[in-house]
Parts: structure tokens; C-alpha cells; sequence
């Protein structure tokens, strides 16, 4: 039944967009280049407190703290467009249900002045995994009928938002890293799944460019898994994620698995860093024997080794971050996808994780991001950096305080 019903959805989308031959949609209306991504999130609240005045508005949360001339000088510092992420589910929690309106009015402010700032925005919905502190997360989403069914109706009602504004400044991305596997019986359910996100949001704002991603967290390998030719339009962005190597871009991480929390000080590029590579290898296998499962820490040791092996030479650190890029160019190659329609939607480097003392220098930071805007600008590529404040940030870390400038100011002296 849900096959017959995404095709059917489909075939009902494709003819009303045969029916629009009078006034076409343009390719790719919404043009990106350079771009970083605000916060989801800085205090997380838990959805019990979200029926209370004060507690969701303004969304998203970075309302609170950033003004039109902070907006202006992320314009100053070389970007061109700011993708926003919008967690869904105050959308569909029957404690904020209430709010529903108030928040889709509330979203379009944010982009109205993200816009008078002179920056485009991706307004991208954002579904994260489930937590104690909500009833459903990305998972969930995916994986109950009924409630993707109610997250469609959101698709629409956000498309409905945003359709009036300016198609050349406002993209819409339906959502952010699908947590499936990208082929067989998972990759066919995307691929459904995918179709019906785009035929809600199609059927709400037929101007809008959309933004689309492929299943395995939004990867490479999940986008080179889609066909774009079923998808009935070209007024699309195809967007991708890459942290590779993972060993130097989440090290320390509490929320990326056992192993990773234990690796920090990992120097980008570790080849040129050799002795801070030694230290950071030793402290981390010392880490490791002290703290790590009993049971786990013979394997941990071995597969640190491994990842270590895998970028302690230039010509190894060069095969891993290219992987991703390949295979998409690749991708578009084989399905005529214009260079300038791809978008790399998140890449960064970790600053450091929340409580632990441990900071990434912002110099390696620096290096290993121009690094990924240097091989996504080769291929015509578009980029947005994550992210502004947290333990990815680049303007800020926690709590608000300034980052260390290496980022921007290697984002400044970026050729136009």
C-alpha cells in the first residue's frame, strides 16, 4: 500500500507540475556559494517545560542572541547564505501544539531577517535523535507511519510559510541526515519516503527551491544512491555531509560512540604535526586503558591504531577527505546533475566537546576547512560550514564567548 501510494503521489505531483507549462519553474532558482550553519540548540530544553510562555519564542533560539548587524557581519566576513536549522518536533509535541502557528511565523522572521542582513537562507528542518528530553526524533520519524504522516503535513505548512518570499533567496531543505541505510529494503524506503517530502513541499511552494539528500545520514554514498531523474523537477539543491576522517573531525565526542571519547589533541594534518601526533596518540591509548569497557579496550587499541594508519601520510589523508567529493562529482556526472546544483551541506572540524578541557587549536581547525572548501570549490560545489557556536563553532563556543578568529579570518581571505 505505501508503494502504490508514494507512486501514486508522485504521478500526482508531476502532473500538476506539467500543468504549470504556462509560467515554468526555473532550475536551481536559489544559487548558493559560501555558507555557514547557526545553531540548532544552546539550551535544549526539555519538552515538558515547552508550553510555557517564553520557553520556544522566538524560534529558533538563536533569535535570542544574534541581531541584524551580527547577521551583517557573518555578509562582512565572506558568506553569502546561512543554512538555519529548525528542529521539527516542537511542530508536532502535543505540549507546544498550541504554539504551532507562532512558531511557523516565527521561523519566517528569522528568515525575513537573515535576509535584511544580505544573506539567502536554507531553512532546514532538522530532526535529531531521540532523547530523554522529547518524544520523538529522527528515528521515530522514519519509522512510524503515522508520524511521518504528520511530519508531511508540517512539510506542507512549512513550504506554505515560506512560499511567498523571494525564490532567489529562500531554499527550503525537507530534512536533515536520514538515519537509514542507503541500499536495499532501507534505500527503497527513502527513495519512497524522499517522493512524498517532495511532493508535500511541491504542492505548497512551487516556486521554492528544494533542498534533497540521500539516505546513510545524508552521505555521499546515500546521495549516490538516489536517481534524480525521479524526482519530476529541476528547481533542486543535492546536498551531502562529510566529516571524514572521522578520527580528526569528532575527536572527543561524547554522542559519536565508545571509542572517539577518549581520542583528543589528534593534529590536523597529522602528517606535519608529527610529535603532537605521538603525544595525542599515547595519551589517547593511555585513555583508553584506564577508562574504556574491560572487555572493549583490546579492540579500541587496535582500531585506534587502524584510524591512525589511515591519515598519518599526506597521500592517505588526501584519499580519505577526497572519497566523498569523488563520488558525488561522479554521481552528477552519471545523471547530468549540474556542478552548481550540489550543495555540502555540513563539514567541520570539532572545537572541543562540551566540559572536556581539551580545545582543538583553531589554526589546525582552519587548515582542515580550508582544506574541504578548496576540494568542494574545484568542483563547483556549494558550502556551508558547521557551525556557528557550540562545540563545532567557529564564532562562538559555549556560553556564547568568542572562538578563536583562525576560521574567519581564513574565510576572509578566500578569492571571490
Amino acid at each position: 500500500m505505501a508503494s502504490r501510494m508514494a507512486g501514486l503521489t508522485r504521478g500526482l505531483v508531476a502532473a500538476g507540475l506539467l500543468a504549470l507549462a504556462s509560467g515554468p519553474l526555473e532550475a536551481a532558482t536559489f544559487s548558493a556559494e559560501r555558507g555557514l550553519n547557526l545553531d540548532l540548540w544552546d539550551t535544549w530544553p526539555n519538552e515538558a517545560e515547552w508550553s510555557r510562555d517564553g520557553v520556544l519564542l522566538p524560534y529558533p533560539e538563536w533569535r535570542r542572541k544574534l541581531n541584524l548587524s551580527e547577521l551583517t557581519q557573518l555578509k562582512g566576513t565572506g558568506f553569502d547564505f546561512l543554512r538555519m536549522p529548525v528542529d521539527p518536533i516542537p511542530f508536532l509535541s502535543p505540549k507546544a501544539e498550541h504554539l504551532r502557528e507562532r512558531l511557523l511565523v516565527s521561523v519566517l522572521e528569522g528568515v525575513r531577517t537573515i535576509n535584511a542582513a544580505g544573506l539567502k537562507v536554507i531553512v532546514d528542518l532538522h530532526p535529531i535523535p531521540r532523547g530523554a528530553d522529547r518524544f520523538a526524533g529522527v528515528e521515530e520519524l522514519l519509522r512510524d507511519d503515522a508520524l511521518f504522516e504528520r511530519y508531511l503535513g508540517l512539510v506542507r505548512d512549512m513550504g506554505r510559510t515560506l512560499s511567498g518570499e523571494d525564490p532567489e533567496r529562500v531554499a527550503f531543505e525537507l530534512m536533515n541526515e536520514p538515519v537509514t541505510g542507503c541500499e536495499g529494503a532501507e534505500g527503497a524506503a527513502w527513495d519512497e519516503q524522499l517522493g512524498r517530502l517532495f511532493a508535500a513541499a511541491r504542492s505548497s511552494a512551487p516556486r521554492t527551491t528544494l533542498v534533497l539528500s540521500g539516505a546513510c545520514w545524508g552521505s555521499a554514498q546515500g546521495l549516490s544512491a538516489l536517481n534524480p531523474n525521479t524526482i519530476p523537477d529541476d528547481n533542486i539543491l543535492w546536498a551531502f555531509h562529510s566529516y571524514d576522517p572521522f578520527i580528526l573531525t569528532t575527536q572527543g565526542a561524547l554522542w559519536a560512540g565508545d571509542f572517539i571519547r577518549y581520542v583528543t589533541g589528534i593534529p590536523y594534518p597529522p602528517h606535519e604535526h608529527k610529535s603532537e601526533l605521538a603525544v595525542a596518540v599515547g595519551k589517547a591509548r593511555g585513555r583508553i586503558r584506564a577508562d574504556a569497557p574491560f572487555m572493549r579496550r583490546s579492540g579500541m587499541l587496535d582500531y585506534l591504531d587502524e584510524q591512525i594508519d589511515g591519515v598519518d601520510t599526506e597521500a592517505e589523508l588526501e584519499a580519505q577527505m577526497d572519497a566523498p567529493f569523488k563520488t558525488v562529482a561522479d554521481w552528477a556526472a552519471r545523471h547530468g546533475v549540474d556542478p552548481q546544483n550540489i550543495l555540502l551541506g555540513e563539514f567541520g572540524m570539532i572545537r572541543q566537546e562540551y566540559q572536556n578541557p581539551d580545545v582543538i587549536p583553531g589554526e589546525w581547525r582552519a587548515a582542515y576547512i580550508r582544506d574541504m572548501i578548496e576540494k568542494a570549490e574545484e568542483r563547483g560545489f556549494a558550502w556551508s560550514i558547521w557551525g556557528y557556536g557550540g562545540a563545532f563553532g567557529i564564532v562562538e563556543e559555549f556560553g556564547g564567548k568568542p572562538a578563536e578568529d583562525d576560521v574567519l579570518r581564513m574565510i576572509r581571505s578566500l578569492e571571490k
